[in-house]
């Protein structure tokens, strides 16, 4: 029977019951239920609305059930609609009247909020975690392989070379911005708004400071409507889910493209590969394909709760129902995606012989040539211009720029001199990029410090 059959004559139909129960969803937050159940009962028996001796039971009654769930023993029936009405009517069928009267001063609509708040605190908190342990994998291969070149690439045409290290830590800074967004939906979602009731509050005594702390959030919602009605936190939680996987998904990109036959930078190790049932030759990067593929159910589930939240008028509304799956999957793909790659960038094998290989291709000096010019007091875009027609001999030639003779650089400007050879030697290139931030070995070795230093001080917040 439901807990508002007082009101009505019959009951909803079986399709009904199924279709607007969320307990299938929402049993992934009992313990944060059953925390709050007893965060609510400490209190009600602290301001005297129930005795100190039903407050013991409810405890007591609370993490029995909480026990039988982890063990399996328990028995969840979707007629219970949702995970409060489960576990409550356990704990009454167990513990009698004192059951009954835990929700005395409250209402699913704050109680939910509640769970969901305490579940997207510890579930950005996983993820916090995840994303350290693989920014330390990315460290550790460009420490690895520090000195090696590669080529840079812009509209994945050959541009300039670059240090392989410095590659790797764009994508680590790119996770340090991933940490505090994970970071700021933690701190949005720790706000209590136990105590709100339905919308507008309650009679009781309650006192929602106690509640707050024995449930570790660091404050009170201070509107009632506003508490049982917000999801920002979701958004929050589900946003930074979102521009993480985005992330991933532009490394494993690069994962799939460098381990083809055509790069041939890397090789994934077996255990992160597939083979193929018909061509025995294939060795499938999978799951850097799944990564990239699994970022777009993450990116729907925010476009989801956005559409969701667009139009919905204060205070709670069964649409609200909706706002836990996607948030629940978001989490839980993420996880899975930063440990996945973590595994994947830890094993991967590097093939600096052929990065070196294609760097040597596409005319990746040209840049520095240009300024070998401008340096000398030709103007930058006269010096491009010039670069330009060398380029173009060598397309012409079908060679490089390294194997033109000094007389062809002299004939397109006196400026150049002998020394011009230094300047498409590809090591000398890179260790060119001094400034804060390039990738010389210098400038990459000072960058290095400071993403180990980003990383602890991340790390040892958690």
């Amino acid at each position: 029977m439901a807990l508002w059959s007082g009101r009505f004559m019959e009951n909803v139909s079986e399709f009904t019951q199924r279709f607007g129960a969320s307990l299938p969803v929402d049993k992934a937050l009992y313990a944060q239920d059953i925390a709050g159940s007893k965060a609510h009962a400490k209190m009600l028996a602290t301001v005297g609305v129930i005795s100190e001796d039903d407050a013991q039971q409810i405890a007591a009654g609370l993490d029995r059930v909480k026990a039988d769930i982890e063990s399996g023993d328990f028995m969840f029936d979707i007629n219970d609609e949702d995970i409060h009405m489960s576990v409550e009517k356990a704990l009454t069928a167990e513990i009698g009247d004192a059951g009954a009267r835990l929700h005395t001063g409250r209402s699913r609509n704050d109680q939910v909020a509640t769970d969901t708040r305490l579940y997207a605190k510890q579930r950005a908190t996983d993820l916090m975690r995840a994303n350290v342990a693989l920014r330390h994998a990315l460290i550790g291969q460009a420490e690895a392989n520090f000195g090696v070149i590669l080529p840079g690439y812009t509209h994945l045409q050959h541009a300039q070379p670059v240090l392989f290290s410095h590659h790797m830590l764009a994508y680590v800074w790119m996770l340090a911005r991933d940490y505090r967004r994970l970071q700021a939906a933690r701190d949005a979602a720790d706000a209590s708004p136990l105590g709100a009731a339905a919308l507008a509050g309650t009679t009781y005594p309650l006192d929602r400071q106690m509640t707050a702390g024995e449930l570790g959030f660091a404050s009170v919602i201070p509107n009632s409507l506003d508490a049982v009605s917000d999801r920002d936190f979701l958004l929050d939680l589900d946003y930074a889910c979102a521009v993480s996987c985005m992330h991933l998904s532009r490394l494993c990109e690069e994962l799939v493209l460098w381990s083809t036959s055509e790069f041939g930078f890397i090789e994934l190790s077996d255990a992160f590969s597939t083979g193929s049932s018909i061509m025995p030759q294939k060795k499938n990067p999978d799951f850097a394909e799944l990564i990239r593929g699994k970022t777009g159910r993450v990116i729907g589930n925010l476009v989801s709760l956005l559409v969701t939240m667009k139009a919905l008028p204060l205070a709670y509304n069964k649409d609200l129902q909706e706002d836990k799956y996607g948030a629940i999957d978001s989490a839980k793909t993420l996880e899975d995606c930063l440990q996945c790659a973590a595994g994947m960038i830890e094993t991967m094998s590097i093939k600096p012989e052929n990065m070196l290989k294609q760097a040597k291709l596409g005319h990746l000096a040209a840049t520095d040539v240009a300024d070998y010019l401008a340096k000398r007091g030709l103007p930058f875009r006269h010096a491009h211009e010039v670069v330009g027609h060398l380029v173009l001999l060598c397309e012409q030639r079908g060679c490089n720029l390294d194997d033109l003779s000094f007389d062809d650089f002299k004939a397109a400007s006196p400026l150049f001199e002998e020394d011009i050879v230094k300047a498409l030697d590809l090591p000398s290139i890179v260790a060119a990029r001094t400034t804060e931030g390039g990738t010389g070995e210098a400038a990459v070795a000072q960058q290095m410090e400071k993403a180990k230093a980003v990383l602890a001080a991340d790390e040892s917040l958690l």
